[in-house]
């Protein structure tokens, strides 16, 4: 893939929505995953520049798949933002401890995760 490649782990198709308009006139491309499973065998696949895992999914959760993204040589270094829609005390560390590099609760600013997105993957 390009140099620029977002995964974006999310059940929600209206979450992906804002995320797909937020990244339309960016130049990252920008690939989707529905499920946990789904996001790391597609991680494996295409070895994104950085994945945004949504930490409540079917299948396995979020936190799982980073472990599991965590445990490959391929994937482990990657950077991944754990987001979540049910932020209680105590998640940051968890996603964190799970292996993700950031951390953003929901509802959070598409420019606020932007920003993230560029600190982590600089624009090519």
């Amino acid at each position: 893939m390009s140099g620029n490649t977002i995964l974006y782990v999310e059940d929600n198709e209206m979450n992906r929505k804002i995320v797909r308009d937020l990244l339309k006139r960016t130049k990252y491309q920008l690939v989707e995953a529905f499920d946990g499973e789904a996001g790391v065998a597609k991680a494996l696949e295409i070895l994104p520049d950085l994945i945004l895992m949504d930490i409540q999914l079917p299948k396995i959760s979020g936190m799982e798949a980073t472990r599991r993204l965590r445990a490959e040589a391929a994937t482990a270094g990657i950077p991944i933002i754990a987001i979540t829609s049910f932020a209680l005390s105590g998640d940051e560390q968890k996603a964190k401890a799970a292996g993700a590099t950031a951390y953003l609760a929901k509802p959070y600013s598409p420019f606020d995760l932007l920003k993230l997105i560029r600190a982590l993957v600089p624009e090519a």
